[in-house]
Formats: structure tokens, C-alpha cells, sequence
């Protein structure tokens, strides 16, 4: 098996962790030139009305300024696809704003995975229709596959595709996984990213993470020397979960309260809850420590 290429279907010992200024402080500074430095953006929910575009390419040259290597986009990349009655028109105009929205990184590698709104479900003729289901957010997001592993640096990335029954692997994913990281050498780190959290606080607040939790903490102790971080948007809420010397991320939204003011329960204007929107810039070492650092656009 091919490290250096795509394997696609076919503690706080080591850890240092960095939230807004004032919630956490740095591990001991690292000298520049021996990490990666990865922008997670996710839940962007682009569509082409209220500004939308503009406010998020104007948000999205904050991210640039960071210099980073390359991006994970982590999912709801457009506003919603998934629900009935959503036309071919409607999904395409949202595509459309997305490619717009991706003109200003088109010199930089991204890297994604599904979100539950990205797909288009409720068509009459399933058979003939291109636009129909994951196949086609694969196509329009430049994936190869559902779900695919890479390489950068000494460091082994996994996007995951949590979108089946009750938000979970399914049978054929959870062996590729097995099999993923069986293969990597030993004390490879790796980060694994999911648009859904795989264990997270927010669970407690607004449900939402991996039904099949258990076995993928199995899996990832397994393994303990190479699962280093699993990384998560979906909940538009920010949270962190250290367990078995993983760290589990799940970062706020590019979009925060889906580009609206809030509600009665937002901490502050376009807050979900008590997360602004914002975006995440890890750091990750040559060693396996982790950074993880968000930034409120708010």
C-alpha cells in the first residue's frame, strides 16, 4: 500500500492545546518549521442570498492570513440540500456559491468531507438523476472517494463519512478504517476528521455525535500510538475532550448561527448558543502534539 498517496475505498503528555486567548494557554513553544499548520473551516451553510458570499470570502481571507499548508473543510459546505422539497435549482444556485466562495483558496489543497446537508435526496427519478445523493457532493468537492486517507508530512489524515444509519460508519467504512490504520507503520500520528463529533460534550446539549462511539474508541486505543486527534464541526459549538490520550475537537462554524442574528439562547449576535462563529488553525508537530487554536470572527 502506497503511503504517500490516497487510500481511498477500492496527552496532555504530548499535547498542547490553544482555545480563544484567555480560556487556555500554549504548550512550550515549538520551533517554526517542524509542524503543519492546517485550517479547519466547516459548516460554512454558503447559499447566494443575505450577502452570504461576500461575508464569507471576506471571513475566509482571516483564515488566509494564517499562511496555512493546507485547509480541512469539515462539511455543510452549502446551506441545505437534504431536506424535501429543496429543487435542482436551489441546490445548484448553493453549488454555485460554494465554487465562488472556493476561487479565493483554488491555489491551496482542501480537503473535505460530507456534511448531512450537502447531499440531495428528495428527487423523483433517482436512476437518472447525476445530482442525486454523496456521489455528487464527492464530485462537486473534489473528494475521491466518500471517505480516503492521505499523507503530509510524517502525519496520517483520515476523512471519515459518519452519514449513515443513526450518524455512523456503516460495516464497509468501519473495516476500511481497521484496515487504514492497521496498515500505517508504527507511531504514525494521525488525525481523523468526521463532519459529525465522534465524542464530545456538545452531545450532552444538542445530541448529534457517532452512535458507534464505543467501537471507534476501541478502535482508536487499539491504536493508541498513532490516533492522536479526531476533528469535528456539525454542532456549531465549541468543545474539546481529551480520552485515552486522543484529543477530540469540535470546532465552531464558519457560519455560526447559519449567517442569522440568533436567538433567545445566542451569547451574542450570529452566537450559537455560547459560539460566535469562527474558525480553527492546528498546529501539528513532527512528535504528535496538537495545537488547536479557534478564532471568533465576532
Amino acid at each position: 500500500m502506497k503511503r504517500r498517496s490516497f487510500l481511498a475505498k477500492s496527552s496532555l503528555l504530548t499535547t498542547g492545546v490553544v482555545l480563544p486567548a484567555g480560556l487556555a494557554s500554549a504548550s512550550e513553544p515549538k520551533t517554526k518549521g517542524d509542524y503543519l499548520t492546517v485550517a479547519h473551516i466547516t459548516d460554512v451553510h454558503i447559499r447566494p442570498e443575505d450577502n452570504i458570499p461576500t461575508r464569507a470570502m471576506e471571513w475566509l481571507e482571516r483564515v488566509k492570513a494564517h499562511q496555512p499548508d493546507f485547509y480541512l473543510n469539515g462539511g455543510d459546505s452549502i446551506h441545505d440540500a437534504s431536506y424535501d422539497g429543496v429543487s435542482r435549482d436551489r441546490v445548484l444556485e448553493q453549488w454555485q456559491a460554494w465554487d465562488l466562495f472556493c476561487e479565493r483558496i483554488k491555489e491551496q489543497e482542501v480537503y473535505s468531507c460530507i456534511g448531512n446537508h450537502d447531499p440531495w435526496w428528495d428527487v423523483a427519478n433517482k436512476e437518472k438523476e447525476p445530482m442525486y445523493g454523496k456521489s455528487y457532493v464527492v464530485k462537486r468537492l473534489g473528494m475521491p472517494a466518500e471517505y480516503y486517507s492521505f499523507d503530509k508530512g510524517n502525519w496520517h489524515f483520515v476523512i471519515l463519512d459518519g452519514n449513515h444509519e443513526g450518524i455512523s460508519l456503516g460495516e464497509e467504512q468501519m473495516k476500511w478504517l481497521e484496515e487504514d490504520l492497521e496498515n500505517l507503520p508504527t507511531g504514525t500520528p494521525t488525525l481523523i476528521m468526521s463532519h459529525f463529533p465522534i465524542t464530545s460534550i456538545t452531545n450532552a446539549l444538542v445530541g448529534g455525535q457517532h452512535k458507534d462511539h464505543k467501537e471507534l474508541k476501541k478502535l482508536f486505543y487499539k491504536h493508541k500510538d498513532k490516533v492522536r486527534v479526531c476533528l469535528s464541526g456539525h454542532q456549531h459549538l465549541l468543545d474539546r475532550t481529551w480520552y485515552n490520550d486522543v484529543h477530540y475537537f469540535c470546532n465552531g462554524s464558519l457560519s455560526g448561527f447559519w449567517w442569522g442574528e440568533g436567538d433567545e439562547e445566542s451569547a451574542g449576535k450570529q452566537y450559537y448558543l455560547e459560539t460566535p462563529p469562527g474558525y480553527a488553525i492546528l498546529k501539528l508537530y513532527a512528535d504528535g502534539s496538537v495545537e488547536n487554536s479557534y478564532f471568533p470572527l465576532v
